[in-house]
């Protein structure tokens, strides 16, 4: 079986009133503390599932460190260097090593750490040399043609560059599975967030994981009502949560959070009110096998 192991990447500080949607700041700051700008700590995580086989599939790359020093204070980024590389380093891989990218979509929090981190005057280059990237149908078209809303979400160079490698599969609409991945590997769709937010679910001994992207980006949004600002539609994404998340919990699953800084990967669970909450729970770097 794989080995499943959440890798951190950059680090991120954001509006919390922007995260929390509609939900009132004296109930998101007990789960979230603001700084006195009303910013809060974010993570952005990658899901790295290294194949008995020997291949390694990442899922998601956070935010990376492409942005020139004005734009990175601008969007709160907080390190210079490209954080998931260095991780992914500690486990023994290196960029050449990374065989398939998973996208759930292609903001950049969430697609950035594809490109090389920022040198004066360079063009961005793709900084897995080998890896073949996967992306939506739908993903893939609101990148190179983005609504005004959210324009400024998106890395203008990277769609070219993706398609300039000669390595991208674009999932078609309605696909549950990838060529590229192959057997082991579930897709489901949402489109509250974003159109066509592909979450990646993979087969374990121990039950499902999903990479929840931005359905769910941590667990204080593992509560039903509560959304983000950024959100299209919040009443779709809650019913599309709703459901998904009834689901994994009836299979045994668990949730891998992009943006969690304390919680990497968490079991589902309902209590008797069917209230859904977290189990058991583990940080970066800790295989998924470990503990529980």
């Amino acid at each position: 079986m794989s080995t499943l192991i959440p890798v951190l990447g950059n680090s991120q500080r954001l509006d919390g009133g922007a995260m929390f949607g509609n939900a009132p700041r004296a109930l998101w700051e007990r789960w979230c503390p603001p700084d006195e700008r009303g910013l809060i700590p974010l993570a952005t995580r990658a899901l790295l599932v290294r194949e008995d086989g020997g291949r390694n599939v990442l899922l998601e790359t956070g935010i990376g460190a492409f942005f020139a020093p004005e734009l990175r204070e601008r969007y709160g980024v907080v390190e210079e260097r490209h954080v998931l590389l260095d991780h992914l380093a500690e486990l023994g891989v290196e960029p050449g090593d990374i065989d398939i990218v998973v996208l759930s979509h292609l903001h950049f929090d969430h697609a950035g750490g594809l490109l090389t981190a920022y040198r004066e005057g360079e063009a961005p280059e793709l900084t897995f040399p080998n890896a073949r990237f996967v992306v939506s149908n739908d993903a893939w078209d609101r990148a190179r043609h983005p609504h005004v809303r959210d324009r400024a979400s998106f890395v203008s160079e990277l769609p070219a560059l993706l398609e300039a490698s000669g390595r991208l599969e674009v999932v078609p609409s309605g696909a549950t599975s990838s060529p590229t991945l192959g057997p082991g590997y579930r897709f489901h769709v949402s489109n509250g967030h974003t159109p066509g937010l592909l979450l990646t679910e993979v087969e374990t001994a121990d039950g499902p994981v999903l990479f929840a992207g931005d359905l769910i980006p941590g667990v204080p949004w593992v509560h039903l009502p509560i959304t983000m600002g950024y959100d299209r539609f919040p009443e779709l994404l809650i019913d599309e949560k709703t459901t998904l998340l009834r689901d994994l919990h009836e299979r045994g699953g668990r949730v891998c959070f992009t943006h969690d800084t304390e919680v990497a990967v968490a079991r589902i669970v309902i209590d008797d009110r069917g209230r859904v909450g977290v189990g058991t729970t583990w940080r970066d770097g800790e295989p998924l096998d470990e503990h529980e």
